[in-house]
């Protein structure tokens, strides 16, 4: 699979956190996760870092990237942190265990 050079030795940094919306919290019953990003993340690190950090088999993944915000405090404006969100379809029978079971 090719990768890119930035993220061969350290596929954790491409992963951030996954997203829990309520859209994302639907998409879980057709097997699609949603996860927040590196923004300089390419669609085969992602796909890598997914299938070797939870040991799955992924299908497809959409990526989306919006573009910065600007924010607002008093006086000082500046821009939020660049966010690339990606949609992670598994393979029939795969899955991510993002709730732990107490």
């Amino acid at each position: 699979m090719a990768m890119t050079e930035r993220f061969t030795d350290r596929l954790s940094d491409v992963i951030r956190r996954p997203l829990i919306t309520e859209k994302a919290t639907n998409a879980l019953e057709l097997n699609q996760y949603t996860f927040e990003v590196d923004h300089r993340a390419a669609k085969p690190d992602i796909k890598a870092a997914i299938e070797k950090l939870f040991d799955v088999r992924v299908v497809g993944i959409s990526t989306m990237n919006p573009p910065r915000r600007s924010r607002r405090v008093g006086r000082f404006s500046g821009k939020r942190a660049q966010v690339k969100k990606a949609v992670v379809r598994l393979a029939e029978g795969s899955k991510i265990q993002l709730f732990p079971e107490s």
